[in-house]
């Protein structure tokens, strides 16, 4: 083990897209551990799409990280040191960890797991993971998709996105995705079972929808917000849900984000709009992970993970999520996995 923790902390503020700047690279001697206190070292950091918003001091579901703090990240690990009898060494746990080598501290932060035989531990990071947990309780809990009902899913081919058309077909839904290039429309409709794809950078939206959804659409399970949410408005249903996920398109604007233009339609079709944070269904986060490990053991769900090696390239990496170069769940390594 060594004996330097290397952190990435929060520099300062960013305005607009992510800076390198915005962070800065430490390397600090490891702490000692005080009982109930564990040592983890990181496998792997999740980067998404919410370490944005965390980075500024805008009213959100968690206190913003502090400047000078680690950066609040989602973390995969094996203790290595434990003074709390519920830990031992060699357990695989996951929680906040944050930007670093090694997490020390309370025990009381972090949940053991164990991936199903067979299942590799970036599973317990996506399709197993939050990720997943986010599609799940997202789409059926708010969405309420019903046998027949036509679905459409902005960023679907994204960590949460593509988990969430695949769990809107198992309800027996027809599925149109957005995505951002052709390889990405192709691995939606061929490899995941979409019904439709359509590519936002290169087609017109609304001109597709229409073709794509002839019968309008019931569920909008929402991760894009801004012009793509504006025009699936336009195409809503009676009584229509939209779950909102996230609105990436906004988290690096620097003025006031207008409101959707279409906003009248959400009165004249009677439609349901509800934002949601995974953390709202934490207690029954068994649930959703036994059935979306059931489907995953069946062969209907399928997942990508987009592995980045080096915690020194986390800063840079993170930029993906927000061109559309990354797809599925884009985590970096940042130590080998246990033998």
């Amino acid at each position: 083990m060594s004996e330097i923790n290397r952190q990435w902390c929060l520099a300062r503020r960013p305005v607009g897209t992510i800076d390198t700047k915005d962070l800065e690279w430490r390397e600090e001697p490891l702490s000692a551990l005080g009982q109930g206190d564990v040592r983890v070292r990181h496998i792997y950091l999740s980067l998404d799409p919410t370490n944005r918003i965390w980075m500024s001091d805008m009213d959100q579901y968690m206190p913003p990280v502090d400047i000078g703090e680690v950066m609040r990240g989602g973390t995969l690990g094996v203790v290595e040191e434990s003074l709390d009898p519920s830990l031992s060494p060699g357990d695989i746990v996951t929680g906040l960890g944050g930007w670093q080598d090694y997490f020390t501290g309370p025990a009381k932060y972090l949940s053991k797991t164990t991936p199903p035989a067979g299942v590799p531990l970036p599973a317990l990071m996506s399709v197993l993971g939050l990720t997943g947990l986010t599609a799940y309780f997202g789409l059926l809990d708010i969405g309420r998709p019903k046998q027949g009902e036509t679905v459409v899913v902005s960023a679907a081919a994204g960590a949460v996105g593509s988990i969430a058309g695949q769990i809107a077909k198992i309800k027996g839904c027809r599925v149109v995705g957005i995505a951002g290039s052709d390889e990405k429309c192709r691995w939606i409709t061929d490899d995941l079972g979409f019904d439709g794809a359509i590519n936002y950078r290169t087609e017109n939206i609304q001109d597709r929808l229409s073709t794509l959804c002839p019968d309008g659409i019931d569920v909008d399970f929402e991760n894009v917000g801004g012009e793509i949410l504006d025009t699936v408005l336009t195409q809503i249903n009676l009584n229509a849900r939209i779950v909102i996920c996230g609105l990436i398109s906004g988290y690096n604007a620097t003025e006031p984000v207008p409101g959707p233009y279409h906003f009248v339609n959400i009165l004249m079709k009677r439609a349901i709009v509800q934002g949601f944070i995974i953390l709202d269904f934490a207690s029954r986060f068994p649930e959703g992970v036994a059935a979306l490990a059931q489907w995953l053991a069946e062969g209907r769900l399928k997942y990508e993970v987009d592995v980045v090696a080096g915690l020194e390239n986390a800063p840079t990496a993170i930029s993906r999520l927000f061109t559309g170069g990354n797809t599925g769940k884009l985590l970096v390594q940042v130590s080998p996995e246990p033998q």
